[in-house]
């Protein structure tokens, strides 16, 4: 049966407000929810972008049963495995079993910021495989070293680990990463109900949770909702690698030029009808995900919230009552 999330927009909303909607979204049901970790946002309209490990620590103080997983974090350019590595291992400790760790090969607009060069998609597949093996070797426990294609860790040592291990998922767009994330990673999180990509996780020997990931832009009325959607989240419609690749948000914002307001809305769930929102989720328990994360696009995180609520999570196992 599939579980119903939701999404915490880092490049949408401050950290306060993150901690504050990760609350209001345990007290509604969602049993668990999914955090960008980003260092811009895709436009400027979006307006924000905290420090995702901070917002991780405010969370796990202020809630009791929500699981909560990076969606995703690539600790590969950017910020280094081995500190990556400890930052989820303290969010585990701090959450008591409800964190995972997602990743993935990440967008040049995070990470082209220190001046690195952005590799084509192979090297950065690679660098991703030994950053897990970093990472996973770190928790462990123990002084631990490692000298690789990528990637050097010299007596480190994480000396706070969380009492439970820490699972580890891996973002995936393609049959070729999912093979990858069946290899190395306890579960697979994608955004597109595409089949091909579940049945590649599984033939490489994936058997942890799937993780989708739904955008959708609730409000009363669905003109406005387009609207709103076209206006924070146009980036939906641009096609192809481009998302990888663009590095400012400026890019981001000429490319969504071409696209129309009714087109970007192809791509969102829009408007007040709960129909078209459990209609898309069927369409990714049909291809094989177990979890179904919601991202609500624009300001009125509550009004959505008390939508699903009411609308959608009765219908879906997993729902965690406001008594429980």
């Amino acid at each position: 049966m599939t579980e119903i999330g939701y999404k915490l927009s880092s490049e949408e909303h401050r950290p306060n407000d993150l901690v504050r909607q990760a609350v209001m979204a345990e007290q509604a049901g969602f049993t668990h929810a999914l955090i960008s970790d980003h260092y811009l946002p895709w436009v400027d309209a979006q307006g924000q972008s905290p420090f995702v490990w901070s917002a991780i620590g405010g969370i796990a103080a202020a809630t009791e049963r929500l699981q909560l997983g990076t969606g995703v974090t690539c600790p590969t350019i950017r910020i280094h495995p081995a500190i990556i590595a400890q930052a989820a291992a303290t969010s585990g400790a701090m959450m008591e079993g409800r964190f995972f760790l997602g990743v993935g090969t990440g967008e040049a607009l995070n990470e082209h910021i220190t001046g690195h060069r952005w590799p084509e998609i192979e090297v950065r597949q690679a660098m991703l495989e030994e950053a897990v093996a970093i990472i996973r070797l770190l928790w462990q426990g123990g002084n631990q070293s490692h000298h690789g294609k990528h990637y050097t860790v010299e007596n480190a040592r994480i000396y706070t680990l969380p009492e439970q291990p820490v699972p580890l998922l891996m973002a995936a767009a393609g049959t070729k990463s999912a093979t990858i994330a069946g290899q190395i990673a306890d579960g697979l999180i994608g955004t597109a109900p595409m089949s091909d990509t579940i049945e590649a996780f599984q033939k490489a020997g994936g058997t942890g949770p799937r993780y989708g990931e739904m955008t959708a832009c609730w409000a009363e009325d669905e003109k406005q909702a387009i609207q709103t959607a076209y206006k924070i989240w146009p980036n939906a419609a641009i096609p192809g690698q481009l998302s990888q690749e663009l590095p400012i948000p400026q890019n981001f914002e000429s490319a969504a030029k071409l696209v129309t307001p009714e087109k970007n809305a192809e791509q969102v769930v829009v408007g007040p009808d709960a129909s078209k929102y459990l209609a898309k989720i069927d369409e990714y328990a049909k291809a094989g995900y177990d979890h179904v994360c919601i991202h609500q696009i624009g300001p009125d995180q509550a009004g959505f919230i008390r939508f699903a609520e009411r609308e959608i999570l009765p219908r879906f196992s997993g729902v965690q009552s406001r008594a429980a």
